[in-house]
């Protein structure tokens, strides 16, 4: 029996584990029984990204003549947080304009949507067009897209933002209506000024009073439930200034999801770090106490804490990979029965649609 927890009660479900070897190389499928799925870049294989952002694995049998590509969406979930789903769409031209539309309400996603989640833009907006240049996507609206209620506008800024910078090409966008550049967004007047970037947040925790002054911010990722399914969902919450970045994410992961919100962890109890974090090269490594192991009677790392400690920290700029070690043993046993003895890279999609 698997145990979950919420804000410190712990939710117990049965869980199947699948197979995912050594180098994180391909997708899994998610079931009715699966951890969520992700899928991680195998080593020496190259995703920069050109001009057309044509960075894509094309899927194709002699039954099924339509090339096809996976998106990172992010969409609205049943407790009213943004987060990605990865959704395979119909390979097209201007693969950033695409990502786009996807987002709009009664649009072409409809039929795609997994349950509980919920496109963000107002319906009948049309993406004019997206240029992409010098890390910055312009996004060029119809006037429809102004038509959202006021408490929308964050998450759909968001939402846009976070779609469109999984592509490599792109750090942060702008905001065209009508070909007219918008230095706020419509409704609250939320800033865009010279961008809108992963840096301004996700699901921003507001439970805490924090002073801005001398704190800062770190996204998290932690899990979501809907039905019997599990996904990621990233929230970004303040810390205090003075401390390390990467011992900040750590302590904050294992602090675990706001007890306000319906978020889950996967961490058990008294796991610690050892020693401040080492970074050399673009790999974090993380040594931890030996309550990390928390699948197979407490002798492995469960697939769920390796992708929250991956997906967390990779969030941090020049965090490539990150490598764990127990009692400083590198040799560690992974859920699937294999020994995790190299650095891993963050996944190349997350949560992953299966119909």
């Amino acid at each position: 029996m698997r145990e979950f927890y919420r804000a410190g009660v712990p939710l117990l479900f049965a869980l199947s584990i699948i197979v995912t070897g050594c180098n994180f190389g391909g997708d899994k499928t998610m079931n009715e029984t699966d951890p969520p799925p992700v899928s991680y870049v195998d080593e020496g294989v190259s995703f920069d990204s050109t001009e057309g952002l044509e960075e894509e694995v094309e899927e194709s049998s002699e039954e099924m003549t339509t090339e096809t590509v996976t998106r990172e969406l992010y969409l609205i979930d049943q407790n009213g947080l943004v987060a990605p789903q990865a959704i395979t769409l119909p390979k097209e031209e201007g693969v950033a304009k695409q990502a786009v539309e996807y987002l709009v309400k009664d649009g072409p996603v409809t039929q795609l949507l997994p349950n509980g989640f919920q496109a963000v833009l107002p319906p009948g907006t049309e993406v004019l067009g997206v240029n992409v240049a010098e890390g910055v996507a312009v996004v060029d609206f119809s006037e429809e897209f102004k038509e959202y209620h006021p408490d929308e506008e964050l998450k759909i800024l968001q939402a846009i933002t976070w779609t469109l910078t999984q592509f490599d090409s792109v750090d942060e966008i702008k905001v065209r209506i009508n070909g007219y550049d918008q230095e706020m967004m419509p409704a609250n007047g939320t800033p865009i000024g010279d961008g809108f970037s992963r840096l301004n947040g996700i699901n921003m925790e507001t439970d805490k009073v924090v002073d801005l002054v001398n704190s800062k911010s770190v996204t998290l990722y932690f899990l979501a439930q809907n039905g019997q399914n599990y996904y990621y969902v990233p929230v970004t919450r303040r810390v205090n200034s003075s401390e390390d970045q990467l011992t900040a994410v750590v302590s904050q992961l294992l602090a675990g999801p706001s007890s306000f919100s319906n978020l889950l962890t996967d961490f058990r109890h008294g796991v610690e770090l050892l020693d401040d974090p080492r970074y050399a090269n673009g790999v974090v490594t993380l040594n931890f106490n030996e309550s990390l192991l928390n699948h197979i009677e407490g002798t492995a790392i469960s697939d769920e804490v390796l992708n929250l400690l991956v997906l967390s920290l990779t969030e941090q700029p020049g965090v490539d990979k990150v490598a764990i070690q127990v009692n400083g043993d590198s040799e560690v046993l992974m859920a699937s029965g294999e020994f995790l003895s190299e650095p891993v890279s963050r996944p190349l999609k997350v949560n992953a649609v299966s119909y």
